[in-house]
């Protein structure tokens, strides 16, 4: 069944199935396929089944829909094609062919001691004799041993290929079974892991050909040891003359008359074995007699095949750690960040209450006021910082209504004109008069303005009593979006804090930020399928463009005048 694969993103790890006829992606819950990523359209692309053809189609998306690294408008997908959706990538992949699989739950290992008949070992190989699959011949080779090379060299190129295009090891290690089933004629295969914690093996992957398939695999601890130990692929029969065999091994009564079992060597050791045998019951087994299945050709291409895919798993495992890292870092990093201001702003809390206690004990009403300012201002800070917290950490849908963004943006210039005149800012709002209602969250966009324009009053105060912000709002109506204008006389911003000045917890303003304010209004913006544009050089100020696309409500408004 095709699949999609998040390789990079928000949901990077998460695999889904297309099962349906139409499925749509995008970051709406109400989408086949929901992506989190901020950047990418509420309905941003859609797949389409046409027989066994599957075909992407952009939505008409903000940011656009790329196939291998091209924008597309409709595409046909084929296996190991990259998608780009906004900032997530995702992989397309699709099974040459439908394969008979079987999951890992009824595969168990038989402890030394069950059985009492030996099985003698045929071949044994180490790990790095496996390459000698693509060995050329001393002699001039025939045509069935040119045949087979070329048929080797095949199989190892699609394990390779399927080892590139999934990070997910259970699809790969089936994926490996397949590969193996198609080469050789055996007739049930398992794939054991190494579990990291353990140290035990673990079933990961089963197949079964022939009636046999509901039946319980039995594998023989016996072999898997001596695979462990000796780091040697082995071929056995069911011959009794071999001492190396614990009498106790299990393999003759289970009635298995050929077993292929080689380690999975990486790069630093083992990390499981591959399986396989070939069933023959024991009647059978005395009728026919004759000439094994399996041959040093089948260990040999075994060999590399589990090489290969120990490989795979080793990247994987290392992958999933280094993210799994990034992500306690990245807490860690979140937790100090914000202790530290939320310590600041209680030692602002403590200091105000300690003023109010003595104005409280000395009756001095100017002394309690001055404590209150204080607290006022901390607890403003405080739920400031909480809601950023919020907003930037958690994934919403902004609740679109009709509104005046004239209206919310005066809203945002009234409760900051005391803050400006404070540090002795002018404050300057200049709306553009017949600006309709639109579509858009209100209180989403109250926060990305404020803390915008609070950025601009704090940057222009440097100015010393010259600082001037200037808002205004701006409806282009041939883009088809709307924009308000941030601009400030502050001393601007460098080539260098231009590249971090939307990364988290990243503030010019020492212990007076956050170093939230910007990424959540970024966030906001995205949300809308919008974003923020920034224009500055050192000592020329800055501009601030916040824009999106326009959404007229479903009934015509009349403009709406503001005042200003």
């Amino acid at each position: 069944m095709p699949t999609l694969f998040v390789i990079r993103g928000e949901d990077q790890g998460s695999r889904f199935e297309l099962t349906g006829e139409r499925i749509t992606l995008g970051r709406d819950p109400a989408n086949t396929i929901r992506l989190r990523d901020p950047e990418v359209s509420r309905r941003h692309a859609e797949i389409r089944r046409d027989g066994d053809d599957y075909w992407l189609v952009d939505l008409g998306s903000s940011n656009g829909t790329f196939v291998n690294g091209r924008r597309i408008t409709q595409h046909r997908l084929v296996n190991g094609d990259q998608i780009q959706i906004g900032g997530s990538l995702l992989l397309f992949t699709q099974p040459i062919e439908e394969t008979r699989t079987y999951g890992p739950q009824r595969v168990s290992i038989a402890a030394a001691g069950e059985e009492e008949r030996k099985s003698r070992i045929v071949r044994s190989i180490r790990p790095e004799e496996g390459s000698q699959i693509f060995r050329w011949p001393a002699e001039s080779p025939d045509p069935a041993t040119l045949l087979r090379a070329h048929r080797n060299l095949q199989i190892m190129y699609r394990a390779a290929l399927a080892a590139s295009l999934t990070t997910d090891i259970d699809q790969l290690l089936q994926r490996i079974l397949d590969l193996i089933f198609e080469s050789v004629e055996a007739d049930r295969g398992c794939i054991l892991l190494v579990d990291p914690e353990t140290k035990q093996l673990e079933p990961r992957a089963r197949r079964v050909r022939g009636p046999a398939a509901d039946d319980q695999m039995i594998i023989s601890r016996t072999v898997l040891d001596y695979v462990l130990q000796h780091n040697e692929g082995v071929l056995t029969t069911d011959a009794r003359q071999d001492e190396r065999w614990d009498p106790g091994a299990s393999i003759v009564q289970a009635g298995i008359r050929e077993v292929i079992c080689v380690p999975m060597q990486g790069r630093y050791g083992i990390v499981g074995v591959i399986y396989i045998d070939r069933f023959t019951p024991p009647h059978r087994a005395l009728e026919q007699g004759g000439t094994p299945t399996f041959t040093e050709d089948h260990l040999k291409l075994m060999v590399a095949l589990a090489h290969q895919a120990a490989l795979a798993v080793e990247d994987t495992r290392y992958y999933s750690a280094l993210v799994q890292a990034e992500r306690l870092a990245a807490i860690g990093q979140t937790v100090a960040t914000i202790s530290h201001h939320i310590k600041n702003i209680l030692q602002g809390i403590r200091g105000g209450s300690y003023l109010i206690e003595l104005g409280l004990a000395e009756h001095n009403e100017e002394l309690i006021q001055k404590g209150w300012k204080i607290v006022e201002k901390n607890q403003q800070r405080i739920s400031s910082l909480v809601m950023d917290m919020l907003t930037f950490s958690k994934e919403r849908e902004p609740e679109l209504v009709p509104a005046d963004l004239n209206r919310v943006v005066e809203e945002v210039i009234e409760l900051m004109q005391s803050r400006a005149a404070e540090l002795g800012v002018r404050l300057h709002w200049e709306p553009q008069p017949d600006i309709p209602q639109l579509v858009f969250d209100p209180e989403g966009i109250h926060r990305a303005v404020l803390n915008v324009v609070t950025n601009a009053i704090d940057a222009a105060a440097e100015r010393g009593g010259e600082g001037q912000v200037w808002v205004r709002t701006e409806l282009r109506e041939k883009e088809g979006k709307v924009a308000v204008i941030v601009e400030d006389n502050g001393p601007g911003i460098t080539r260098e804090e231009m590249r971090t000045i939307f990364s988290p917890f990243v503030s010019s303003k020492g212990s007076r930020g956050t170093g939230l304010g910007l990424p959540v209004s970024q966030k906001i913006l995205q949300e809308h399928d919008g974003r923020i544009l920034v224009e500055s050089a050192p000592g020329q100020g800055a501009k601030f463009i916040l824009e999106w696309p326009v959404n007229y409500p479903a009934s015509p408004q009349e403009p709406v005048t503001s005042s200003g």
